[in-house]
């Protein structure tokens, strides 16, 4: 099960994930990323809660770079755990996000 909290600081938001992101739950944090891509100037993935991404989850990540930095805007992903640390290593996602 995921669940999704998000907070507004003027044009920084951060969502909080917690769960598994996988095919059937990532489609819900790219919905919650495009509710502030067009108006937020940072958006900040707090994945500490995150034990679990699949394809879909990476896709998620890229997708939502894209978006956001299309709009002038920064994405930043922060707490990752270890577990997807080595899956980021894994698949260079570490060097294509910006991971704080």
């Amino acid at each position: 099960m995921l669940e999704i909290r998000s907070e507004e600081n003027g044009s920084e938001v951060v969502i909080y994930i917690e769960g598994r992101m996988d095919t059937n739950s990532s489609p819900k944090v790219m919905e919650e990323v495009e509710k502030y891509v067009n108006t937020a100037q940072k958006i900040i993935l707090d994945i500490e809660k995150v034990d679990y991404v699949s394809s879909a989850g990476l896709r998620v990540f890229v997708m939502a770079d894209q978006q956001i930095i299309a709009n002038g805007g920064e994405l930043n992903v922060r707490n990752v755990a270890n577990p997807i640390a080595e899956i980021f290593e894994m698949t260079g996602f570490n060097n294509m996000l910006t991971i704080i």
